[in-house]
């Protein structure tokens, strides 16, 4: 069994650091395009077109098989695009307190209207930039300070474009076992919405005492949930 794990927006493949250890299996965290790795794309020209390439490119490119594909937050929206091409090697996708709206709806559409508020102000020159302070809340409620501040320093800027693109969730029909993943104390994507994604999305659902940084708040009972699929 093999994992991928795509990040949220405002991140990168950096934020699965504390995870990647714990997974039985081989494992690639993939950069979006516009940071990091593939920090050589300007962010104002990113579609979730781009997004879906470089999650099959790759993990064309590593040849993975038997894989437990992972979307946090934003990635519920580019994972699903995914899903038809990966198709054949995948084993179980697994949505993360995954932002997954209505098919042909915008993601600002569906994040909670306070959220929306604090996003949109946030967006100029094509760019969604968060302030130290906005991410703190909508990030942290649950970290220690040293949490909190590693949590902080991996936050980048975020093509504004994807937040009102129009999202296509067909790669949701792919015959594939799906998990859903709720977050109890998430206040970036609150658990009302959670549930609203959890029914689009389908299968199962799992429950995590956290907030919206799973991974770096309780990495372990993550790759509890992640492992176990292999069984």
């Amino acid at each position: 069994m093999s994992f991928v794990l795509v990040h949220g927006a405002g991140m990168s493949a950096e934020c699965w650091q504390r995870l990647v250890p714990l997974l039985d299996g081989d494992t690639i965290a993939v950069d979006l395009p516009g940071r990091a790795a593939r920090s050589d794309i300007d962010l104002r020209s990113v579609t979730l077109t781009d997004c879906e390439d470089a999650i099959v490119r790759d993990v064309l490119d590593a040849d993975l098989s038997d894989i437990v594909l992972v979307a946090h937050s934003f990635a519920g929206v580019s994972v699903p695009r995914a899903m038809a091409a990966l198709a054949p090697r995948l084993r179980h996708v697994v949505f993360l307190s995954a932002v997954v709206p209505q098919d042909g709806t915008r993601v600002l559409d569906q994040i909670d209207s306070e959220v929306r508020s604090a996003v949109e102000s946030s967006i100029g020159d094509g760019i969604y930039h968060q302030d130290r302070a906005g991410a703190e809340a909508m990030l942290c409620n649950d970290l220690s300070e040293p949490d909190t501040a590693w949590t902080l320093d991996q936050v980048v800027d975020e093509s504004a474009a994807l937040l009102s693109e129009v999202v296509d969730l067909s790669g949701l029909t792919v015959d594939v076992p799906r998990t859903y993943v709720r977050l109890t104390q998430d206040h970036c994507y609150p658990p009302d919405l959670q549930e609203r994604s959890s029914r689009i999305v389908g299968g199962d659902t799992v429950f995590l005492e956290s907030g919206h940084m799973a991974m770096v708040s309780i990495p372990d009972q993550v790759a509890a949930v992640l492992n176990q699929l292999h069984r």
